[in-house]
């Protein structure tokens, strides 16, 4: 698909069949992901690819957002692996995280799958019930798959404030 209409056409899926993601075009959206540009290229992030049965419960409990969706990835990064600015109150981690998440929610859009970037959860408890290892945070969730018939753009997707009302050229 085209670039431009990538981005104007994605949007928040908030409706999932039961339509199984092939792994073809999982594999496609990692590797998206993958190739992400990180500070430093430290390459910090960690996907959790969320498919088993015992995995979306977790999700499930953890969040009312999944929607139905067949996948669900959850994004983090390594804490100890992170590129401090200078300064040292700000490190690259969040930053780079949602740039890998954001990345594969684009090539998700680009081989006609659907996706919502989910953040209403308690990463820490998520963290703790999937296991990982203290090191590691959990950023957002990414639910995949294919929209169910009625899945639609909320009313505000069109929504944008004009150019002028956040960008400020100096």
């Amino acid at each position: 698909m085209e670039f431009r209409n990538v981005i104007r056409n994605r949007y928040s899926c908030r409706s999932f069949s039961d339509r199984p993601l092939e792994e073809s075009k999982l594999q496609a959206i990692l590797e998206a992901g993958r190739l992400a540009p990180t500070a430093k290229n430290i390459q910090e992030q960690r996907i959790y690819v969320l498919k088993s049965e015992d995995a979306i419960a977790k999700v499930d409990a953890a969040t009312p957002c999944r929607y139905g969706a067949p996948v669900v990835l959850a994004v983090g990064y390594d804490i100890t692996n992170v590129y401090t600015y200078p300064g040292g109150k700000h490190d690259s981690g969040m930053e780079d995280a949602a740039i890998v998440a954001t990345h594969m929610i684009l090539a998700a859009a680009d081989e006609g799958v659907d996706s919502c970037w989910l953040n209403r959860f308690d990463p820490e408890a998520l963290e703790a019930s999937l296991g990982l290892p203290p090191n590691e945070r959990i950023l957002m969730l990414l639910d995949l798959g294919y929209g169910a018939a009625d899945a639609a753009p909320s009313p505000r997707h069109e929504s944008r404030k004009a150019l002028e009302e956040t960008v400020t050229v100096l």
